[in-house]
């Protein structure tokens, strides 16, 4: 089965006139990085699902759309799986970005630059706190218990951003994607897609698990003042 970029929806070539990818990660492989995922996300399951299901009460009853939005991610070795977080926006997102692009030159640029944008039209009223707050990523909890995801690693991309990241995808796909970032603890939504790509790069290619705990322990006043988060 094909998407609309002609990607096979369960797994992403990897060749593309890349180099051979190396063997698996040392984050990858890592019993003790899969052991403290689960030590954490298990617990936290457990002791925040009422706010899960308060929250996921308040977007529901914001625009009556799906508390959950369930998109394809790519993760260790090109292999998709269906990412999870509360939706933050309007059901009709997608047209209103190419309405927004087509006609506003400079939120055009900046969707090129940052594939972002400060002002997105898209974004509910609750939707905006739940980013603010980095609640609406609660659900990859279960994503991590899962398998696909760590709880720090590069954010999760859709088949449509793996060309940028060139011939250094396999450094990417080598590691299970993370709900915490190195790029997200250094200046989140401020910098440029193509910096975020390097920090990617260089979490896979130089972890250890002591660059774990430094990322976790820098995610916290990250989150607890949302800086740069929108």
């Amino acid at each position: 089965m094909k998407n609309g970029s002609g990607i096979e929806a369960s797994r992403v070539s990897l060749t593309w006139g890349k180099p051979p990818a190396p063997g698996p990660s040392k984050a990858r492989t890592s019993v003790a990085k899969r052991a403290v995922d689960l030590v954490l996300a298990i617990p936290l399951l457990i002791l925040i699902s009422p706010l899960m299901l308060i929250v996921a009460v308040m977007v529901k009853l914001g625009d009556k759309g799906p508390a959950l939005f369930v998109q394809q991610r790519c993760g260790v070795n090109g292999a998709m799986f269906p990412c999870m977080k509360f939706r933050t926006m309007r059901v009709d997102a997608a047209e209103r970005l190419e309405r927004l692009l087509a006609t506003d030159q400079a939120a055009a640029d900046e969707w090129a630059k940052y594939q972002k944008l400060k002002r997105d039209p898209r974004i509910t009223l609750i939707g905006g706190f739940l980013r603010k707050s980095s609640l609406d990523e609660l659900p990859q909890l279960l994503n991590i218990i899962r398998g696909d995801m760590s709880v720090i690693g590069p954010r999760p991309i859709t088949s449509g951003e793996i060309y940028r990241y060139g011939q250094n995808f396999h450094y990417y796909s080598a590691v299970r994607p993370g709900v915490l970032g190195l790029w997200q603890v250094n200046g989140r939504n401020s910098l440029t897609y193509d910096q975020r790509v390097e920090m990617d790069i260089q979490y896979s290619r130089d972890w250890t698990f002591i660059s774990d705990i430094k990322i976790f322990l820098k995610a916290i006043p990250a989150v607890l003042f949302g800086k740069d988060a929108y």
